[in-house]
């Protein structure tokens, strides 16, 4: 009897089987242990087997460790561990494992140092990278371990002779006994070798470029990477440099520190040194030190003033006192021009380039390392703004015999100034208040002094001035023209106002024209301290519609440079309010006038009070102010009051006729008392021969002349006589008749003196004695007076 069969199991036959080792870490750590694993694998390209039974035997050092047991063990001693894998009866053993080694390691690690100790190492430096062991008495193998692309022999140093970028990198090492070669130290910390292809360069700084009268300069000098490096604006920080001194190209002091003190002047630099053989640093950029001689100059202006407007000449100068040396000069200024390295800088046309503070000192030629102090700064400023001369005339109206003075300042004053003075001559050519032709005046050349008298002026004038100073002379611009006017009309240019009067209402058509032999005329106008032309011109004639702007100064420009009579004119701005109606003109002295006051709507009022000089005239009110005869006393200013409200105030001139206490100064009247005298010298000259063909002894003993002239210029309508009396002295029997001689002159219904001129008269009888009569001498005794007659 048959059972079933069995279900088929396969059996497949593989290669032998090899064990594999892994360890979790290489070496013991201090007080650890390593754990191994092994386990079995059809071959070392298949994957660890699962089949079970398997037992793991465990090798050290080619000796077997540990009886059969599991696949892990954890070991705390070093060495050189193997396993593999057995089972069955007999025991079927896999291949051995590959072979691990498991370090034991010591307590110490070692410290990995270089030298030169710095953080950068410069291309081409000597480098030693060494692992020192510090404790115990034992021989050490050295291991390293580095990033770098050339690795150290496993020796305990590793000098590098010529550094590259190739041994940049990080550095650790760590020490095997040589008595047991599983006992190792722990692996040092890193140590960053960094190698910098820029060769390094000095850097020289010294606390002062001249060396103090009795003191001294300190120089420091320190490495950096290089004047083209990213870092070299920061000194290296690096050990192990010292430093070599150079002074005039020659070695100064043997290596030393950083800092040294010096006291001689010259040209000093450095450079580092390091290692063995020594690497030197590039040289540092030479310092000039000079040494300083007990002598400060002094900074000068020429010409010295405290400003300086731009086209100016102005000179710098150096001035060194003491000492016999010739010198080289040096500046020092915060302007933007730089002078040169001379004694004296000449700026032949200033600008604001030059302001600043300009200091110097001076080097003795004779020895380039000795200089003078710093002299003491001096302040140099130009102004861009050209001094513009302002005139100012005194006084603005001419009176009868005053002189006019011209007084020229310069905006900004300051020293120096010479004043030129000129006449302005109107030039109808242009329009502006340029429109004056300039004419010097006598003397009026580059005075001294800022002012100017003109004397003898009589008419409208204006004047200019202009400053200027300086070698060559810088001038500034002429000032604007100031004038002089005069109210009095003369024949060859003169301004009528119609209507004529001073004052007048707004929104009034007044014409101003001017007169004269002339086809060219500009009115002009100064008020407000502004000059202007009339803008509407009919030939000679100016239309203005008043108003409160049109108030001001009035006078005629002819094209010939004629200026005419001034005006005033005032234009009331109250509509309701009077004005005072007076002549534009002066009133001749002796003359009657009559003076008005008028509203708009009213010419011709009543009860009106008229004030002079701000003083009421009389206490009654009437209709206008009337003066018959007009002397220098009723000049002054004018105003009316009508019903509570008062006009403007207006200035009335009077013209002032020749007196006789004047008239000695007056050419005209001074020629007819000469021809007065004459003929009263041929006439007595003509009665003298007469007497002594006569045989007579004429003599005029006594000549009286009695006159009233009038007690002040006030006095009006007064009548006045004047007698001459010629009276004869008896002289032996002989008589000349008594003369009598009254006269009297009434002019513009006014009663006026008459002055006559007498002149003593002493002739002498130049006839030789004659026979038949005794020498005799006859004298004629006449005053003559020379008078203004007729005024």
């Amino acid at each position: 009897m048959l059972t079933e069969w069995s279900d088929t199991i396969t059996l497949t036959v593989s290669s032998k089987p090899k064990a594999e080792l892994r360890a979790d870490r290489t070496a013991v750590p201090v007080g650890g242990s390593v754990t191994l694993t092994c386990s079995v694998c059809p071959s070392s390209s298949s994957s660890p087997s699962s089949s079970s039974g398997w037992k793991y035997y465990w090798y050290r050092d080619g000796k077997s460790s540990e009886p059969a047991r599991n696949e892990q063990i954890s070991v705390s001693e070093g060495g050189l561990y193997s396993c593999r894998g057995g089972r069955g009866e007999p025991v079927y053993y896999t291949e051995d494992s590959e072979t691990v080694w498991i370090d034991t390691t010591v307590s110490i690690r070692p410290v990995v140092t270089l030298h030169p100790n710095s953080s950068e190492i410069y291309r081409g430096e000597t480098i030693t990278v060494r692992c020192e062991i510090h404790g115990g008495d034992t021989e050490w193998d050295y291991e390293w371990e580095t990033n770098s692309i050339r690795k150290p022999p496993n020796q305990n140093e590793y000098r590098i002779r010529s550094a590259s970028s190739l041994i940049s990198g990080n550095y650790r090492c760590k020490g095997r006994m040589k008595s047991s070669q599983h006992e190792t130290t722990e692996w040092s910390d890193s140590v960053t070798l960094t190698v910098s292809d820029t060769k390094p360069k000095a850097e020289l700084r010294a606390d002062r470029t001249a060396v103090p009268v009795g003191g001294s300069v300190t120089l420091t000098c320190s490495v950096s990477p290089s004047s083209s490096s990213p870092s070299s604006s920061s000194p290296s920080s690096s050990s192990g440099w010292k430093y070599y001194w150079y002074r005039d190209g020659k070695s100064y002091q043997p290596a030393r520190n950083e800092q040294i003190s010096v006291s001689e002047g010259g040209l000093y630099w450095c450079r580092g040194g390091r290692g063995e053989p020594v690497y030197y640093t590039e040289d540092s950029e030479s310092v000039w030190i000079d040494t300083t001689v007990s002598i400060r100059p002094v900074v000068t202006l020429y010409p010295n003033w405290s400003e300086i407007y731009r086209g100016e000449t102005i000179t710098v100068r150096c001035e060194i006192h003491g000492g016999d040396t010739e010198w080289d000069y040096e500046w020092e200024t915060n302007s933007i021009r730089k002078p040169p390295n001379q004694n004296e800088y000449r700026i032949r046309s200033a600008s604001l380039l030059i302001s600043g503070n300009y200091r110097c000192k001076g080097r003795m030629k004779s020895s380039q390392h000795e200089t003078k102090e710093w002299s003491d700064s001096v302040t140099l400023t130009v102004s861009d703004n050209e001094p513009r001369p302002v005139l100012t005339v005194s006084p603005s109206w001419l009176s009868p015999g005053a002189s006019v003075t011209l007084n020229c300042e310069v905006e900004h004053p300051s020293a120096g100034w010479s004043f030129y003075w000129y006449k302005a001559v109107p030039d109808l050519k242009t329009f502006n208040y340029k429109s004056y032709s300039y004419e010097l005046l006598p003397d009026g050349n580059r005075t001294a002094q800022d002012s100017y008298i003109i004397h003898g002026q009589t008419h409208t004038a204006g004047y200019v001035c202009r400053a200027g100073r300086g070698d060559p002379e810088y001038r500034t611009d002429h000032s604007q023209p100031k004038f002089v006017w005069s109210a009095d009309v003369h024949s060859a240019a003169s301004l009528t106002v119609s209507p004529d009067r001073v004052q007048h209402f707004t929104s009034d058509s007044v014409s101003l024209t001017c007169e004269g032999n002339f086809t060219e005329w500009r009115v002009r106008k100064f008020s407000d301290g502004r000059l202007s032309d009339c803008r509407r011109m009919t030939g000679s004639t100016c239309n203005i519609y008043t108003s409160k702007s049109h108030t001001g100064v009035y006078w005629c420009e002819s094209g010939s440079g004629e200026f005419s009579s001034a005006v005033n004119i005032t234009v009331q701005n109250d509509g309701n309010g009077p004005i005072l109606v007076n002549p534009v003109h002066p009133v001749t002295e002796g003359a009657s006038v009559s003076l008005s006051c008028s509203l708009r709507t009213q010419k011709i009022l009543s009860n009106v009070f008229f004030y002079h000089n701000d003083k009421l005239i009389q206490n009654d009110p009437r209709g206008e102010l009337k003066i018959s005869a007009v002397s220098k006393s009723d000049e002054g200013f004018y105003k009316c009051q009508y019903s509570g409200r008062e006009s403007a105030q207006s200035w009335m001139s009077v013209k002032v006729t020749v007196s006789g206490a004047d008239s000695s100064s007056s050419p005209v009247w001074l020629m007819v008392g000469l021809v007065c005298g004459v003929s009263l010298i041929i006439i007595l000259l003509l009665l003298l021969y007469h007497c002594r063909q006569s045989k007579y002894s004429c003599f005029t003993r006594s000549i009286q002349s009695e006159g009233h002239s009038p007690g002040s210029s006030t006095n009006h309508g007064v009548n006045q006589n004047e007698t001459h009396e010629y009276n004869s002295l008896q002289h032996g029997t002989n008589n000349l008749s008594e003369y009598v001689m009254h006269v009297e002159d009434n002019r513009n219904g006014s009663d006026q003196h008459q002055d006559v001129t007498y002149s003593l008269i002493d002739l002498k009888n130049l006839q030789k004695n004659r026979k038949h009569h005794e020498p005799e001498q006859s004298a004629v005794y006449s005053e003559v007076k020379t008078g203004a007659a007729g005024q």
